[in-house]
């Protein structure tokens, strides 16, 4: 039996691009393991496909000073060790990794034990834990075009993220009942990632008057930050976060805004929706997201506004502009190469065992 082992975790997309490969793998006959953090949640994220989950120490790798710099090289010490000792024990075939910090100790032990691994990075340029990893990979798979640059050219492939192929087999009008929404009006699903954003969470409650004379919208804001004043508004719907009835949402949104997350945006291009991106800016983040969001542009997969400087009518006027000219987003997207990223991710490892 063919057995391989994931890794990845910290946040929800370090582990839900592994999930959408599990059931193809499955099928092929692979013994699945995964390797993560003791509590992160990639544990509570896999438990429910019943895989077997190893935890191991880890610690967050730093670009900045934090009293942590001193101490958390000892849990990478030691997840390392735990991580060596559960890879002699399974020894598998092949190590997937989708990054977070948990990755490192997991992919460095590997290739101590000579097992080959494949790594994936979703955004444009890789993070640190990829950036340590990226030198004992066997294939380093992308999301961007612009990546390849960045990365060793014999061991880079633009594959694209891959998603959930439940995510494909949304019902409409399950959708709509659960909005009470109706046929008559097109529909904006607007979602800032697992935590929400609350920067556009405030710009289309302010544009609400505006966007609901031609829109409903149906809007995934985060935890705790439904607005209780607008439960009653009619042709708006808020989700604090909609899990597995998420497809069905998906299914009725004629046009979305989004955060750009890496692997957020690429379920959009997988699903053929067409999108206004508002990526989380420079001052708050490493700025990935922009960059992220820049390429989707270029590509002509979707449409990006800066959020420093949106305003609800800006919003308003983008969101129409995105509507009116959907079909030609939708085209992009449709001829894109980076949209069957399971098979040829799969592909890989397929051609990696048999090595």
């Amino acid at each position: 039996m063919k057995r391989i082992v994931f890794t990845g975790g910290g946040t929800a997309g370090h582990v839900t691009p592994n999930i959408a490969l599990i059931p193809k793998l499955k099928n092929l006959g692979y013994d699945i393991h995964y390797i993560g953090s003791y509590e992160g949640i990639e544990r509570r994220l896999i438990e429910d496909f019943r895989i077997p989950y190893y935890g191991i120490s880890t610690g967050k790798l730093r670009r900045y000073f934090d009293l942590k710099n001193f101490s958390d090289p000892f849990r990478v010490i030691k997840g390392f060790m735990e991580a060596k000792s559960v890879l002699k024990t399974l020894k598998p075939d092949i190590v997937f990794s989708k990054g977070g910090f948990v990755s490192v100790p997991v992919v460095r032990a590997a290739a101590m034990l000579k097992i080959p691994c494949i790594i994936h990075e979703s955004d444009m340029t890789p993070g640190l834990a990829n950036s340590l990893c990226i030198p004992v990979a066997q294939k380093v798979c992308c999301n961007f075009p612009e990546t390849l640059q960045n990365l060793p050219e014999e061991k880079a492939v633009l594959t694209g993220s891959p998603i959930r192929e439940e995510l494909t087999k949304g019902d409409k009008q399950k959708g709509l009942d659960m909005c009470g929404f109706n046929t008559g009006k097109p529909v904006i699903m607007v979602i800032g990632g697992s935590l929400g954003a609350a920067g556009i969470n405030a710009l289309v409650r302010e544009a609400l008057p505006q966007l609901l004379t031609d829109f409903q919208i149906v809007h995934i804001c985060g935890k705790e930050k439904i607005d209780n004043l607008l439960l009653n508004k009619e042709g708006y719907k808020q989700f604090e976060y909609v899990k597995d009835d998420l497809k069905h949402l998906f299914a009725i949104a004629d046009v979305v805004i989004s955060r750009a997350g890496a692997n957020a945006i690429c379920e959009l291009l997988a699903l053929r929706k067409p999108s206004l991106l508002i990526p989380l800016p420079a001052h708050a983040s490493r700025g990935d997201q922009i960059l992220n969001a820049k390429s989707f542009e270029a590509q002509g997969f979707a449409m990006v506004a800066d959020e420093d400087y949106l305003t609800a009518v800006t919003l308003t006027e983008k969101v129409h502009e995105l509507y009116f000219t959907r079909q030609s987003y939708i085209d992009a997207m449709q001829n894109s190469n980076q949209r069957n990223s399971i098979d040829t991710i799969v592909g890989l490892i397929e051609e990696i065992v048999k090595q």
